[in-house]
């Protein structure tokens, strides 16, 4: 099921917005370490291509720096997981899903800022994926749908890049600062997001978003890769539709 929504009024759980909004500062809720029973298993590397002292997570860890002197690559071999920049899971946000990282440019291409510091399990719910998006805090103003697909470009299905407020309604998902899955990452994990700052955003930027994949429910892990420029300018197929 795939389906696009756009309504120029909130759905009726819209709160203070504005100023208010923005001195609540980060839920740290959202970004707070998972209890999932999952087997999980991440092991992280000193050098690049996997090399140097190796240490082995199974939960979240709040400053790997005290077990290693950097972070070089990393192979998750069950997860999904996210990095922080900083320990104490704060800072730029990395996902990782299954597979091996042997540098830092294959888990960012954001060039501000490549380092990781603490990690944790992100926490996946369910196997199916609705997402809405709201042009202003407070969830008001026009408002996006996403059920069940990755999104390359929000402007290509005809919503702008300001993203203020969010609800997941299920799944995990990550947002990107641009179109084509590039640039800040930001994680969208079950809950409500009043305002860009409880995403750990500085700006209510996102051009583009994806699930976030989780093998106990899909065997392939992570995503397609993303499309071509071309394709991301292509016209919205059949199934999407549009309320007023």
């Amino acid at each position: 099921i795939y389906l696009f929504a756009f309504a120029s009024d909130n759905d009726g759980t819209a709160g203070n917005s504005g100023p208010a909004a923005s001195r609540e500062g980060p839920r740290r809720s959202k970004i707070t370490p998972s209890n999932s029973p999952r087997c999980l298993q991440l092991a992280i590397f000193e050098f690049e291509n996997f090399r140097g002292k190796k240490v082995q997570l199974s939960g979240e860890c709040k400053d790997v720096l005290e077990k290693a002197q950097r972070v070089g690559s990393v192979i998750v071999e069950s997860g999904p997981w996210v990095g922080f920049e900083h320990p104490g899971y704060v800072g730029e946000q990395y996902v990782l899903e299954k597979g091996e990282y042997p540098r830092w440019s294959t888990w960012t291409n954001c060039q501000r800022n490549y380092n990781m510091s603490s990690f944790r399990p992100l926490k996946v719910d369910s196997s199916e994926h609705k997402l809405h998006l709201f042009e202003n805090e407070g969830y008001e103003g026009r408002k996006m749908e996403i059920v069940d697909d990755d999104v390359p470009s929000l402007w290509a299905y005809g919503f702008q890049d300001r993203v203020a407020s969010a609800k997941v309604i299920n799944g995990t998902w990550v947002g990107y600062m641009y179109p084509g899955y590039r640039g800040c990452q930001y994680v969208f994990e079950h809950g409500e997001f009043k305002h860009w700052n409880n995403w750990g955003a500085t700006a209510p930027l996102i051009q583009s978003v994806r699930r976030v994949r989780d093998m106990q429910w899909h065997k392939r892990g992570s995503v397609e890769p993303a499309p071509t420029a071309a394709a991301t300018n292509q016209k919205p197929p059949p199934f999407i539709t549009f309320e007023t």
